[in-house]
């Protein structure tokens, strides 16, 4: 990025830095844009009659240092090869640098072989972007901390926590932490220290993929608004068993806060009908329309926190201040 350098000495703009995206996420990239006070690349993401897709970037990108943003979302093939393609376009259009923002990363639930014979589908996702031409990659809250392993390209794991965090704060006293289950332990514990609330666990088994059931609660919850932290909701079963094993043992309020709000099949109905008074999400994933007619479901934008990355992996600054 010489070239970058030696013309932005001491200027401070982003004349070399160009965003764009495909059709995952357009409302967060648009705040992103605006926060970065810079327009959103000339391209156009399309599909053929027969489903295949189709992207034309329409400015000139050479020795650009650019950002592709797009979520790994449902649907998540389409996306995921909006992505590649894209990625492709731009490397063939001589962007001398070129990150993956995905402020979503699909597939990483697939981060090891559970049965024999099973994939690894976050590994093979991480070689497709690498393949496809990425030089680094941006993400925020993976669901293993050890897939940034998986890319032999530089990748920078944000955490959503200071965005959920500020609003945590402004919440009453007597507040309890809850771990939905053992593996986010280290994640409800790091809330509630920064909040300097109590902690609570939830150890549940699962059945069958996608069910869970809730065996106990470690710590106490009797009398507190208790707020169960997971870093994701899909089909809201989890959670919403979470919140009833939590009212039968005394909890005065139940919420919760999550990154990404993938809410599968009918992840609204289980939330709405459940004892949660409210769920904290973040926009990662463009809610569905019956998701944002939900009132229990309020939604945090990471977009300055994205915006603010972004301008530093620009600027060749540090990103570690950004990893709460």
């Amino acid at each position: 990025m010489l070239r970058k350098r030696i013309s932005h000495e001491g200027e401070g703009n982003i004349d070399w830095l160009r965003i764009f995206t495909g059709n995952s996420n357009p409302e967060l990239v648009r705040k992103i844009c605006q926060t970065l006070n810079t327009s959103l690349g000339k391209s156009v993401v399309k599909f053929f009659s027969d489903g295949e897709i189709n992207v034309e970037i329409h400015e000139s990108v050479r020795g650009m240092d650019v950002f592709v943003i797009q979520s790994l979302c449902a649907p998540v093939n389409d996306n995921l090869m909006e992505l590649l393609i894209l990625i492709d376009a731009l490397k063939r259009a001589s962007a001398e640098r070129i990150t993956a923002v995905l402020p979503y990363f699909g597939y990483a639930r697939q981060d090891r072989k559970v049965l024999p014979r099973a994939p690894i589908s976050a590994k093979l996702v991480a070689d497709l972007i690498t393949t496809a031409g990425a030089s680094r990659v941006l993400t925020v809250d993976l669901h293993a901390g050890q897939i940034q392993g998986f890319f032999n390209i530089p990748v920078d794991h944000l955490f959503a926590a200071p965005v959920l965090l500020e609003y945590l704060k402004q919440l009453k006293d007597d507040i309890v932490i809850v771990s939905p289950d053992a593996g986010g332990v280290e994640r409800a514990r790091a809330y509630a220290k920064r909040i300097d609330a109590s902690l609570a666990i939830i150890d549940k088994r699962r059945e069958t993929p996608n069910v869970a059931q809730v065996m106990n609660i470690i710590g106490d919850v009797k009398g507190m608004n208790a707020i169960l932290v997971d870093d994701m909701v899909d089909t809201g079963g989890t959670l919403a068993r979470a919140a009833y094993a939590l009212a039968e043992k005394g909890a005065k309020s139940i919420s919760a806060c999550c990154t990404h709000a993938v809410l599968s099949g009918q992840a609204v109905k289980v939330i709405a009908e459940s004892p949660i008074k409210e769920m904290i999400v973040t926009d990662t994933i463009p809610l569905r329309k019956e998701a944002q007619s939900c009132s229990k479901i309020k939604v945090l934008s990471i977009s300055e926190l994205l915006a603010d990355a972004i301008r530093r992996i620009y600027e060749d600054e540090s990103v570690s201040c950004l990893f709460v």
